[in-house]
């Protein structure tokens, strides 16, 4: 399959998802933040922020699927890791190098996106403006560390997890799985990586959210997340953890699933 048209297939599948599911990640945003849900806007303005989800949204799913195909046929097409027994190795050194790819993209949307959601009295091209004139280009990559590191462990989990209940599944059935079933593999392995991968996430909105020059804004994951702990316990660590996993496991299954019907079709 041409690069072209896994472009297409992962473009349109994360378009799907972050559009669509946009209100459930505001909800999550503002359960993780400093000032807590209702101070940074309650159930005010959901839609906060969907410009920039919307821009970066294509190119970020097109740039993880890419380098996640491309990666996967590299390593599975001789060597060490060509075996079939190797494949969950290869997924998750296919995945992990995606979403550090995609993290070029992701964060400056996401960075704009988060301070939108906590600020609803803002607009997204105020929050950008404001971003670059006291903090330059640095301010708009705040949190690039903390983000991959949310996203390797991630995939990590993820996306063995999806091949795997997909082999499983088609191997108890005898032929390929449909579209349907590859999705509902997605939601469920999308769920467990969500859950297990929470307080990485408090940690990074946190590190977004902090103002310039603060302790958090130096991006130390272990000082933002003890602090979290000694405020607010382990509810504070797992914060957002249910409009998380919805948001995860509802999006894996239409990502995934599109994704799959997609690039089907496309072949």
């Amino acid at each position: 399959m041409m690069k072209r048209d896994i472009n297409v297939a992962g473009g349109c599948a994360g378009m799907c998802v972050d559009l669509t599911l946009f209100p459930l990640d505001t909800v999550k945003t503002r359960l993780q933040s400093q000032q807590g849900f209702y101070k940074a806007g309650g159930f005010r303005g959901i839609y906060a922020g969907v410009p920039s989800a919307a821009v970066g949204s294509f190119p970020n799913a097109a740039a993880f699927f890419v380098t996640y195909e491309c990666t996967k046929s590299l390593l599975g097409a001789g060597g060490v890791l060509s075996p079939p027994h190797m494949a969950p190795v290869t997924h998750m050194l296919a995945a992990s190098l995606g979403e550090i790819v995609a993290c070029l993209i992701r964060v400056p949307t996401e960075v704009v996106k988060q301070r939108t959601q906590a600020s609803p009295s803002s607009t997204t091209y105020n929050i950008l403006l404001a971003t670059l004139r006291e903090e330059g280009v640095r301010g708009l990559y705040r949190g690039f560390g903390s983000t991959v590191l949310r996203e390797v462990p991630f995939s990590l989990v993820q996306f063995p997890l999806w091949e795997y209940l997909k082999t499983l599944w088609s191997r108890r059935q005898g032929h390929t799985l449909y579209s349907w079933q590859a999705a509902v593999c997605g939601a469920f392995a999308g769920a467990v990586a969500a859950f297990v991968t929470t307080p990485l996430d408090v940690a990074k909105t946190r590190i977004m959210l902090a103002k310039a020059g603060s302790t958090a804004a130096s991006g130390n994951i272990p000082l933002v997340l003890y602090d979290v702990w000694k405020s607010r316990g382990l509810t504070g660590l797992f914060a957002g953890s249910i409009p998380r996993m919805t948001f995860i496991s509802v999006g894996g299954f239409i990502f995934l699933g599109a994704y799959e019907k997609v690039r089907r079709t496309l072949l």
